[in-house]
């Protein structure tokens, strides 16, 4: 067992149903290794690679899904993780799963469900991932034979929770984001054994850092390539009513100047338009590269300035400087401009949601028929609406865009 290994304890490795080590030939795998295979295993974190990100896979071989997101998220945390001593694939695995609880077409279809699941609990990408990895995906069961999804060691589940809180429990700038639905609360209870309410671990606050930096740069980066950025010729006054209306609503004009005006001076801003060549994604890449080593940078040095550590569980929290999470936050403010708010995409939106709508009421209306086998189960086992509402849910949640619209012209030709 190595260093970082040996920070974490017998309850930071326990499982849900104890599993005695594999008598294989090849070198045994520790706990956490074997979480993260787990996880790459896993039907759902296939399923990314066709579910949308920013604009729908199929819309561009360039732009990123879920899946390439997913990857990117992964590498930041990696490297993050261990500059500052935090296991690192513990935070990787979190970093694999965070999106796999998103349904089809990204938070727009998040948006839909969600809407559709006022009455048995709601809908939510992160407490649906939670279900996902204690309940839906198959791996391990129980002495009773009922899943507990992929079986992952405490400290892995504990780093996937990005909201440890229910629907009720929600603090107000949470903004309606939760990590759990009150029918997946004993997995919950267990895995936050020992941890404050309301407060995630180092490990996940690293996932999410990473989370916030790769979608914040890559979302610019996808937006450059797809003609609906220009970094050279950006119209400020707009952005920034865009960075208030969606981040930061108390941001003045000059403050935000201020910030952009830093950004510029990284060395591999553009000074020219993108243009299409190899050379201009060439120094694209180089901007996106020093911009990811700018912000971890500066949480590292903020971090280690702050505590001592070890980096580990509850020992300490990570740091991310004003200044930092402002530069973040306006890429974010970029992209929201240029590429979310962007008229054709916002009309298509409008038409996803009602798919998703039609989709959910014509299972419900045929009483679990079409479901898939495991669905067609739960749904069998399901003691109200409510609770059948939920199996409809979960099984539209698991299509990816492609699926959804075929599922939609078979059922509602």
């Amino acid at each position: 067992m190595d260093r970082v290994e040996g920070l974490y304890d017998e309850h930071a490795r326990e499982r849900i149903v104890p599993e005695p080590p594999k008598r294989v030939e090849a070198p045994e795998r520790l706990p956490f290794e074997r979480d993260r295979a787990r996880v790459v295993h896993a039907a759902s974190f296939r399923r990314l690679a066709a579910k949308t990100q920013v604009v729908g896979p199929q819309s561009d071989d360039f732009v990123r899904n879920r899946l390439t997101h997913s990857l990117e998220v992964a590498q930041i945390a990696r490297d993050l993780s261990r500059a500052l001593g935090t296991h690192p694939d513990i935070t990787e695995t979190a970093a694999l799963a965070h999106d796999l609880g998103h349904p089809p077409f990204g938070h727009n279809g998040e948006r839909a469900l969600a809407a559709l699941a006022t009455e048995c609990g709601g809908f939510e990408g992160n407490a649906q991932t939670l279900r996902l990895l204690t309940r839906l995906e198959a791996k391990s069961v129980d002495a009773a034979g009922e899943s507990v999804g992929l079986n992952l060691t405490r400290a892995t589940l504990d780093a996937c929770t990005k909201y440890p809180w229910s629907r009720g429990e929600a603090p107000s700038a949470a903004a309606g984001k939760f990590g759990v639905y009150d029918d997946d609360r004993p997995a919950f209870d267990w895995l936050r054994d020992g941890a404050s309410a309301g407060r995630r671990c180092v490990e996940a606050q690293v996932m999410d850092l990473a989370d916030d930096v790769a979608y914040s740069v890559h979302d610019v980066e996808d937006g450059t390539v797809a003609g609906k950025v220009d970094l050279t010729a950006l119209d400020t006054a707009a952005v920034w009513e865009t960075v208030r209306s969606w981040y930061l609503p108390e941001a003045t004009d000059s403050g935000l100047d201020d910030v952009l005006s830093r950004l510029r001076a990284v060395g591999s801003w553009p000074r020219s338009s993108y243009d299409g060549t190899r050379g201009g994604l060439a120094s694209l890449k180089n901007l996106t590269s020093d911009l990811i080593g700018r912000f971890c940078g500066s949480v590292q040095q903020a971090t280690f300035a702050a505590a001592d550590g070890p980096f580990v569980r509850y020992g300490t929290d990570l740091v991310v400087p004003a200044e930092t999470w402002a530069e973040i936050t306006v890429l974010k403010g970029i992209a929201a401009h240029y590429v979310m708010e962007d008229a054709t995409r916002v009309a298509l939106q409008v038409r996803q949601r009602e798919l998703l709508t039609e989709l959910v009421g014509v299972l419900l209306e045929r009483d679990g028929d079409d479901l898939d086998e495991s669905f067609a189960v739960d749904w069998a086992g399901a003691a109200n609406d409510a609770a059948r509402t939920r199996v409809v849910i979960d099984q539209v949640a698991t299509l990816t865009d492609a699926s959804a619209l075929a599922w939609h012209r078979r059922l509602l030709p």
